[in-house]
């Protein structure tokens, strides 16, 4: 079923210094999360909500993002020819997801306002997704919530909807954080702190790396100053939205749809963990190996 908001832009322009020393020669999104690389899992989600058309924001060394998408004829080939390749074969499948899938380059990172802002001419007057390219919605990135979003943003002639996730009191700290003006699967919100320490927060909802924007956005980032290391914040530009009376909603990622994300080593660990134990050819094979680890290591930190 096609989205009712079809076109979608995904930043992966990010340096990924906390990653490091992984990713100072290949992109944090292309790191692999047991079967695939991150960012694969995001182009599938899109595709599987019914997205049509998807730009990838890139930036310095980002190429093997480009190389991954691009059908390869020659290995396609090589693999046919090949016996008891079949596996191989169909993993190769994502190169045809249906994707209109262009690229632009954000040449200087100035934070995540700066790279919406070249989706500008590809978005044009029409609605659009922004789904970040290191973020992973639901486990094998098998969520739907970037439908109802576009469809929350439809039906309620919103200018911007985000997608939350509540998080541990302790972790407040690590997102933005919604102030919600009410109840249930959708609701409306005030503003977006960024980074609150726990007694400060507005509530432990935090933003998960999903978004949709009217072209409103675009001016809006604009007018948004740099912070104290010259990046222009997209959360600065959603609360001037809010503050002029402009319509923000939240929608709640299912409980199913829990945000996996590489934004950190930690993170980046439990993420891939996550997903390997889940596998269903070799999860069972992960698990005993994990047990194996952790009764000849009990002291290791959990």
């Amino acid at each position: 079923m096609d989205c009712p908001i079809p076109n979608a832009v995904v930043p992966v322009a990010g340096l990924g210094t906390r990653l490091l020393p992984a990713t100072k020669s290949q992109p944090k999104e292309m790191l692999p999360v047991a079967r695939k690389p991150v960012v694969q899992y995001v182009a599938e989600e899109l595709a599987r909500n019914g997205v049509r058309n998807l730009l990838f924001v890139t930036g310095r060394g980002k190429a093997a993002i480009e190389n991954h998408f691009d059908p390869d004829p020659w290995l396609a080939e090589s693999l046919r020819g090949s016996a008891g390749r079949a596996e191989a074969r169909r993993a190769l499948d994502f190169e045809r997801l249906g994707l209109n899938i262009l690229y632009t380059r954000q040449s200087v990172q100035r934070g995540l306002g700066d790279a919406i802002l070249y989706g500008e001419s590809f978005a044009g007057r029409d609605p659009f997704i922004v789904a970040l390219g290191d973020s992973i919605i639901g486990l094998h990135g098998d969520s739907l919530a970037c439908r109802r979003m576009a469809e929350a943003f439809l039906g309620h002639k919103a200018d911007v909807v985000i997608a939350v996730e509540e998080v541990a009191p302790q972790d407040v700290r690590s997102y933005g954080i919604v102030s919600p003006a009410g109840d249930g699967e959708t609701f409306p919100i005030s503003t977006v702190v960024e980074k609150p320490s726990p007694e400060d927060a507005p509530s432990r909802l935090a933003v998960s790396g999903r978004y949709v924007f009217s072209p409103m956005i675009f001016e809006m980032i604009r007018n948004v100053a740099p912070d104290r290391r010259g990046e222009v914040q997209v959360t600065d530009a959603i609360r001037a939205i809010a503050r002029q009376g402009g319509m923000v909603l939240g929608v709640k990622l299912r409980p199913e749809e829990k945000r996996y994300d590489i934004g950190n080593l930690a993170s980046y660990f439990a993420t891939f963990l996550a997903f390997a134990v889940a596998d269903p050819e070799y999860g069972a094979q992960v698990r005993g190996v994990m047990r194996r680890m952790l009764m000849r290591h009990p002291e290791a930190p959990g």
